[in-house]
């Protein structure tokens, strides 16, 4: 996990945390390895709920950790960045998705992870980036205000998607995905600590369900290599 502060200017910083097991049994949802691991090869699951990595020996085409259990996009309506409500399900209906929570004022995690995965897109045919939603929702939303998500976004992919608005819809919907979103802390110091988890998770088109998640520190090359898959609906 990384958890970085500031002194000067009260901003975010990053301190990536994720559910336990128990944690997860309402919700039905799984544990993920912590923030700075990459992932390779299919994704099981360990006795204390954690992501297993089998690097060798699986059949998937795919690069990044499959999981061995599919999550549903969450149920989630927020603000995009022209300020319209943005109905996730519907909107991204049998397109291949990539969802991530971060935020803009992040210092670490939520640049590299959005700009790589930017530069990935950048790689494909037209054609095909057309058939992928990038999805940005802010765990941020006091300070990540339409203007400067939009702003943030375009740096990395102009076609991203960014979302924004009530906190607590945003932490009901991490939590499904086994993702911990906590609410920022102002510290004596003035400054503010936000913390979430570090892992872009891939819905595929047939069934709209996650099959695929990427840690932080996922190489570029992975992206691009998955993303094109993901494009034309290729089996996890």
């Amino acid at each position: 996990m990384a958890r970085t502060t500031s002194t000067a200017k009260p901003r975010p910083s990053t301190r990536s945390r994720l559910l336990g097991a128990a944690a997860l049994a309402l919700a039905g949802a799984i544990a993920l390895t912590g923030c700075g691991s990459s992932a390779a090869g299919n994704a099981g699951t360990n006795a204390d709920g954690t992501v297993k990595i089998n690097k060798a020996g699986g059949s998937s085409p795919y690069q990044g950790s499959v999981l061995k259990r599919h999550f549903d996009k969450p149920d989630l309506t927020l603000g995009d960045t022209s300020g319209q409500p943005f109905d996730l399900r519907a909107r991204t209906a049998g397109t291949a998705t990539l969802l991530f929570f971060g935020y803009t004022s992040c210092p670490d995690v939520c640049p590299t992870t959005m700009g790589d995965v930017g530069v990935a897109m950048s790689k494909l045919p037209a054609e095909d980036r057309k058939k992928i939603d990038v999805v940005f929702v802010s765990t941020d939303p006091a300070r990540d205000t339409p203007t400067v998500l939009r702003t943030w976004l375009d740096s990395m992919g102009k076609d991203f998607i960014g979302l924004t608005g009530d906190l607590e819809k945003v932490k009901a919907a991490a939590k499904s995905l086994g993702v911990l979103v906590e609410d920022p802390i102002v510290n004596a110091d003035g400054s503010v600590t936000s913390s979430h988890g570090a892992q872009v998770l891939a819905f595929l088109p047939g069934d709209d369900k996650a099959h695929l998640l990427y840690m932080s520190n996922t190489p570029v090359e992975t992206y691009t290599h998955d993303l094109a898959l993901l494009a034309r609906g290729v089996a996890a």
